[in-house]
């Protein structure tokens, strides 16, 4: 068997990296990894594949920025030649970005079966363009591999066959499992005590010059200091609205590699995103999570673990002041064996 795995973006080189670990346990299959090459800074991708020990793709496409559709159809192109020359059985793709969609949009029309890991997950919100891909890409998989109870629900409710849909767990968490022991010392070099944690990319949140400032009033009335691994999108918006000089007062750094910022995120006393793995790790950690949405895909970092949706300084400051003490567990199967549970299905009915 052949299996073409796809990573395009940072949040699906923690996703692959036990599912190449689990594969290359099978001799009977063939794995070739593909870079789409959707998110093309060091930072933002390199260093994943170090830290992690993803073996190199076997081709990066090297696709770069552009608009949603510029991006996609950019892929849509290149991934198509790797299938025409590689002929897999399977097209393996993670997570919701713009190059999960697009490799399997181009696996299905050349009859090639798509697997999608963390399918069924849905925030009912189309505004989001995660969103829309998360629906697309399940709508024409052939295997659907679930994180949650709710993905197993919400694809039940869409009309999904069943024999379709696989509880495995969550490979996002088989990787933090991974790599726990693997501490920096970053938060020592950084001189960090009694610190919240900050990541903030969404559109809704950062393309929207109101919208930003409220975002930085809040963050100086949180009551300790901010420390914010700074994506490149909303840099540039901070710049572009002139709110660079209220910076001064928080720590900003750049987008950390992986292993510094699980370092990050485990040591500070809670996080505020508005990201969606953030909220799984940080349930796994233990960590309080307060994300700036009006919804998550991922439920059930609400219901048992540490995650809180807020949608204003009223509620994030109420939230703050009760830090601790929600009561929180890890969900069933984020136990470190996701990927082997994927790579058994896929061995077992391919």
């Amino acid at each position: 068997m052949k299996i073409i795995v796809v990573a395009g973006a940072r949040p699906n080189f923690m996703k692959i990296a036990p599912l190449m670990k689990e594969l290359k346990k099978y001799p009977s299959i063939e794995t070739y990894l593909v870079h789409t090459g959707q998110h093309y800074d060091k930072k933002m991708s390199d260093s994943f594949f170090e830290e992690l020990d993803i073996p190199a793709p076997n081709i990066n496409l090297g696709v770069g920025g552009g608009s949603h559709a510029e991006q996609t159809a950019k892929i849509m192109i290149e991934f198509e030649k790797v299938c025409i020359a590689e002929k897999p059985d399977v097209v393996l793709v993670v997570g919701d970005v713009n190059s999960t969609i697009a490799c399997a949009l181009v696996a299905k029309k050349m009859g090639i079966k798509v697997a999608h890991v963390e399918a069924g997950l849905r925030s009912f919100d189309m505004g989001m363009p995660e969103e829309i891909n998360r629906i697309l890409t399940d709508r024409i998989s052939d295997y659907l591999f679930i994180t949650e109870q709710s993905g197993i629900d919400n694809l039940k409710h869409e009309g999904f066959d069943p024999k379709k849909i696989f509880f495995v767990g969550n490979v996002m968490i088989d990787n933090l499992i991974n790599n726990l022991h693997k501490k920096t010392d970053i938060v020592k070099k950084l001189g960090l005590k009694d610190y919240c944690l900050v990541t903030m990319h969404r559109p809704s949140n950062v393309d929207n010059k109101e919208k930003l400032k409220e975002i930085l009033d809040i963050f100086d009335n949180v009551g300790c200091k901010i420390v914010w691994p700074m994506h490149p999108r909303t840099l540039k918006n901070l710049e572009n609205f002139g709110f660079k000089k209220r910076l001064s007062k928080y720590v900003i750094l750049e987008p950390q590699g992986y292993l510094d910022f699980i370092t990050l995120v485990n040591s500070s006393k809670f996080v505020l995103t508005d990201s969606g793995g953030i909220q799984e790790e940080t349930t796994y950690l233990g960590v309080p999570c307060l994300t700036m949405r009006e919804s998550t895909e991922r439920p059930i970092t609400i219901t048992l673990g540490t995650n809180q949706l807020v949608h204003n300084k009223k509620e994030i400051l109420s939230a703050i002041k009760h830090l601790g003490s929600k009561k929180h567990s890890i969900p069933p199967l984020w136990d470190g064996h996701a990927a082997k549970r994927i790579v058994e299905v896929l061995e077992k009915n391919v």
